[in-house]
């Protein structure tokens, strides 16, 4: 039997909380992250200020996890974008360009990790809000030479309020839990819309669910997603 690992997915929300208009804070989400106990966490919506100031980098330190970062474009605090936590080494990174327009700049974050029992990759991203635009990026995404690596998973916010062609393309592809439903996450305070997801390939989900706690439900209008996933033997990987 494989090892099991523990993997989230966490829209962050710039760190400005709830509603998205308090000024930037690591305390709040960092909390959560701590809360998740997770061996890798993709995050988005992350803001990185720009200068000699390096939260991201503190949060990833104070908690003993190793930090990727890819920026999607610039805001008027700094830099926004994917990040990946891991308590494993990160060996390998790269960036895959989702660019769909001006307004919406959009990429998807890869790593390779050295679990110790083998390579394992995450790959970390934010779809668009558009439907064309998100099928789009999804055969982009299934074409990332992360799936011909090893076991991986792909995990972030989807934006697929409803099913769609994207998602459709993702679960006949990817492994998905064997849950019925995936879970709400958005928004947060009240989640009805399961938005954050997460998929695999050489490995099995084995059990998926929402992060809700008092804190998490201030900290972003997301709820993080978190799901358990034992490796597959490699004869079983796809």
């Amino acid at each position: 039997m494989g090892p099991l690992f523990r993997v989230a997915s966490y829209n962050v929300h710039r760190w400005a909380g709830l509603n998205g208009r308090g000024k930037p804070d690591l305390t709040r989400a960092g909390s959560v992250i701590e809360e998740l106990d997770a061996d890798m966490i993709a995050l988005q919506e992350v803001l990185r200020p720009l200068g000699d100031e390096s939260p991201l980098e503190d949060l990833a330190q104070d908690l003993g996890l190793h930090l990727a970062f890819a920026a999607n474009r610039k805001h008027k605090r700094g830099e926004l974008g994917n990040a990946i936590l891991s308590r494993f080494p990160i060996t390998t990174i790269s960036v895959l360009d989702l660019f769909s327009s001006r307004i919406e700049r959009r990429c998807a974050l890869a790593a390779g990790f050295d679990t110790g029992s083998g390579i394992f990759g995450l790959v970390a991203t934010h779809l668009s809000l558009v439907d064309r635009t998100r099928r789009r990026q999804v055969q982009m995404l299934l074409k990332h030479p992360q799936w011909n690596a090893g076991p991986a998973v792909l995990v972030g916010d989807m934006n697929a309020w409803r099913e769609c062609k994207a998602s459709q393309s993702l679960e006949d592809t990817l492994h998905r839990h064997s849950n019925v439903d995936w879970p709400a996450t958005f928004p947060a305070s009240r989640p009805i819309l399961a938005l954050d997801r997460i998929y695999a390939s050489g490995a099995k989900v084995i059990s998926v669910s929402a992060h809700d706690t008092p804190t998490a439900r201030r900290a972003s209008d997301h709820l993080p997603v978190v799901a358990e996933l034992r490796l597959l033997p490699s004869a079983d990987s796809g």
